[in-house]
């Protein structure tokens, strides 16, 4: 049986940036580039070309959007975080919300296949994701019609993320998994699940967006 080769063995997987980083990034990496090439002169640029650059790499690792493996499962997690609550609701539903911080990829994803029924876009504040007062903080409610009814799914904008990007319209098709939107910097994502529907996570497990799974057989 052939051997893979040498690249094949230590290929790595692809990662793109995000969908919706531009206004942050490209300043960002033109404003380090200009002063790397400044540096090379005596002067200011040279102080300023560390940080900037420090800053754009940053940015860079932030905006990062890797290739995922879908896994099985009814409902998969939208997001990378921790499982900050996992609260009933008085409808039946249980609301597992999932905490963001800025070391995190922070494209959401799909947590159903279906149609996305409705998208709707609420005004509110910027308190930090973590803190209870988040739940009046700017957000988008998605709602999905799936094989298990209509499924809920609410991205929370933190004290910095000040803009959440959906990338998809209402009555668009979506597969479970596929990228749906982005918040900028710290932020939550809230999954209601159906009645019946027991959660499979626990309070402060680490989720992966499109791989672990919510909710149990």
């Amino acid at each position: 049986m052939p051997h893979p080769s040498h690249s094949e063995a230590t290929k790595m997987p692809r990662v793109r940036l995000a969908r919706g980083a531009s206004p942050w990034l490209l300043p960002t990496v033109a404003t380090a580039a200009v002063s790397l090439v400044r540096a090379r002169r005596p002067g200011k640029a040279r102080a300023i070309a560390v940080p900037a650059t420090a800053l754009a790499a940053g940015m860079l690792w932030f905006f990062r959007d890797p290739e995922r493996e879908i896994a099985q499962g009814r409902i998969i997690s939208p997001a990378d975080g921790v499982v900050q609550s996992i609260m009933p609701w008085g409808d039946g539903r249980t609301r597992v919300a999932i905490f963001m911080s800025p070391l995190n990829v922070h494209v959401n994803r799909a947590p159903l296949a279906g149609t996305v029924s409705s998208i709707e876009h609420v005004p509110g504040g910027f308190v930090p994701a973590f803190n209870k007062e988040s739940e009046h903080n700017e957000r988008v409610v998605w709602h999905f019609d799936t094989e298990l009814g209509d499924i809920e799914m609410v991205q929370i904008a933190g004290t910095v993320a000040r803009r959440i990007v959906p990338y998809l319209p209402q009555g668009a098709k979506v597969e479970q998994g596929e990228r749906i939107g982005l918040i900028r910097f710290g932020s939550r994502v809230d999954v209601y699940l159906p009645e019946g529907v027991e959660a499979a996570v626990e309070v402060g497990q680490t989720t992966t967006a499109g791989v672990t799974r919510l909710d149990r057989d």
